[in-house]
């Protein structure tokens, strides 16, 4: 991976097919960070995090005595560590929109993926499928109206949603394209050739979506 260059102050337990783990990851990128990458997988996680994070969680960032466990909370401190480039708005009242989508996603589409990944009840994934696409489909004429999601710049909430449409073809989503979805797939294709989020794939991840970047 292109954050992971050489020891460092800074450790990252990441699950490298997680999108929780991945979100953090295009921050790292985007901010050329250098990072010690530890991957570890999230249904046995490493003894040296439980020892360090109260929920035994990952992803769990290490930084000299401080210890992150929360995605938010990790994305935002790398913003503020590392101010360049800036990934949340200058405003008030834009900074305070972002957290607002922010918070939208993990309400409204997280459960759903867990849901999916999940995979104990074959209803229950296919329902979640089913709802995660239409909720998709619904809003993917907004992407017409700016680069990136509601924003001129890229921003955390890009970080946030990238991971989640990578992996829509491994879950067996597939969006129609159709003239009122075409804007949500360009905007896919935007973010999918951004060097940061390039950077920030593991091998499993761009397994999910064999011979993209060869198309």
């Amino acid at each position: 991976m292109g954050v992971v260059t050489k020891r460092s102050s800074m450790t990252y337990f990441s699950d490298p097919k997680d999108h929780y783990s991945h979100r953090v990851r295009i921050v790292l990128a985007e901010k050329g960070v250098t990072v010690d990458l530890v991957d570890a997988d999230s249904a046995n996680v490493p003894a040296e995090v439980s020892e360090i994070n109260p929920y035994s969680t990952l992803p769990t960032l290490v930084d000299r005595e401080l210890t992150l466990f929360e995605t938010s909370v990790m994305m935002e401190y790398l913003d503020e560590r590392f101010p360049h480039p800036p990934l949340l708005p200058v405003y008030p009242v834009a900074r305070a929109e972002s957290r607002q989508f922010i918070c939208r996603i993990e309400r409204d589409w997280c459960p759903l993926v867990r849901t999916i990944t999940g995979g104990k009840n074959k209803e229950a994934v296919a329902t979640a499928a089913k709802d995660l696409k239409d909720s998709l489909v619904s809003i993917a004429p907004i992407f017409a109206e700016k680069p990136f999601f509601m924003s001129d710049e890229f921003t955390l909430v890009d970080c946030c949603l990238a991971p989640i449409l990578w992996r829509l073809e491994y879950y067996d989503i597939k969006l129609p394209r159709t003239r009122q979805v075409m804007p949500l797939l360009e905007y896919m294709d935007r973010m999918f050739n951004r060097e940061s989020f390039k950077e920030s794939l593991t091998e499993l991840e761009r397994e999910m979506r064999p011979g993209y970047f060869s198309k």
